[in-house]
C-alpha cells in the first residue's frame, strides 16, 4: 500500500500541463474539485474523468500510476460506498438479508459517492504530479499575497505546505523500508485481532516519527545555512507570467463547468 502513494511525487516533463503557470494549476485544480461537486449524475463525472484523462495523457502519465495513487485510500472509498448502500433506504428493494436491505436507490448513491471520491483525489494528484514543489511555494505564496494586508504570513504559510506535500512520499518509502526490516525480524502486521495489529505497528511508529524529527532538523540546518530568513526582500530566479496556454486552460475549465451545467439540467443520468 504503501508504494502506492503518488501524493506529492513530481514528474518532470514538458507537456502542455507541466508549462502551464502553478497558479493556473492551483485554480484549476480547485476549480475541477467544484465541478465535482457541481455534477449531479454519472454524466458529468464521465465527462470530468474524460477531461482528466486527456490532460494526465497529455502528460505522459500512464493510467496504470493514477489507478495506483488509489491504492492507500482503497479502503475509504470501499467504506464511503458501502456506508451509503446500506443507509440509504429508499427506492426499491433489491436484495434483502434479514434486516439489512439493498435497494436502487442505495446502489446508485453509493456508486456516485465512491466515483466522486475517486475523482477528487485523482485531480489532486494531476497537481502535484505535473508541478514541481518550488513551482507549487512560489504558486501558493503568489496567491496568497493579498492576505499580508491583514499580515497573513503568505511565504512562510506557502512554504509549509509545499515541504509537507513534497514529504509524504518521502516518509512514505522510509516506513516501507521499516516495515520491510520489522517483517524480516518477525513481526506480523496482517493477522490478528484489531488491537493486537495496533500494537504491532508501533515498532514501525516510533522510528517513523524519530526519521521524520531528523529529517526536519537536518532541512531546518541546511535552510540556516542558506541564510534563510523568511519571505521579506526575497527574490526569484524565474517569475511567474501568465501566458496564452493558462487563458486556454481557464477556458478548458468554463467550458467543462458548462457542459456538466447543461447535463445537470437535463438530468442525463
Amino acid at each position: 500500500m504503501l508504494k502506492g502513494m503518488t501524493l506529492g511525487q513530481y514528474f518532470p516533463g514538458d507537456s502542455l500541463i507541466h508549462r502551464l503557470d502553478p497558479r493556473t494549476k492551483l485554480l484549476a485544480t480547485i476549480a475541477l474539485i467544484a465541478i465535482v461537486f457541481v455534477s449531479q449524475g454519472f454524466a458529468g463525472f464521465l465527462l470530468i474523468a474524460a477531461f482528466v484523462l486527456a490532460c494526465a495523457a497529455s502528460t505522459k502519465i500512464h493510467l496504470k500510476f493514477l489507478i495506483r495513487g488509489l491504492k492507500p485510500i482503497f479502503f475509504i472509498i470501499v467504506f464511503t460506498f458501502v456506508l451509503n448502500l446500506f443507509f440509504q433506504t429508499g427506492g426499491n428493494e433489491l436484495v434483502r438479508v434479514g434486516p439489512v436491505r439493498i435497494t436502487d436507490q442505495g446502489l446508485r448513491m453509493a456508486s456516485f459517492m465512491a466515483v466522486r471520491l475517486i475523482l477528487l483525489v485523482v485531480c489532486s494528484q494531476l497537481l502535484t504530479l505535473t508541478t514541481s514543489p518550488i513551482a507549487l511555494t512560489d504558486g501558493l505564496e503568489t496567491l496568497f499575497r493579498p492576505l499580508t494586508v491583514i499580515h497573513f504570513p503568505a511565504h512562510e504559510i506557502a512554504m509549509m505546505m509545499s515541504i509537507a506535500l513534497r514529504f509524504i512520499p518521502t516518509l512514505m518509502d522510509e516506513a516501507d523500508k521499516i516495515m520491510k526490516a520489522q517483517k524480516a525480524r518477525g513481526a506480523n502486521f496482517e493477522t490478528g485481532s484489531l488491537i493486537q495489529r495496533a500494537k504491532a505497528m508501533i515498532p514501525l511508529l516510533v522510528p517513523l516519527f524519530v526519521g521524520a524529527f531528523r529529517r526536519a532538523e537536518e532541512l531546518a540546518l541546511a535552510m540556516d545555512a542558506r541564510c534563510y530568513r523568511g519571505g521579506a526582500g526575497r527574490t526569484r530566479m524565474k517569475q511567474l507570467k501568465f501566458q496564452g496556454i493558462d487563458a486556454l486552460a481557464a477556458l478548458a475549465i468554463l467550458m467543462l463547468l458548462a457542459a456538466v451545467i447543461v447535463l445537470n439540467h437535463f438530468r442525463v443520468f
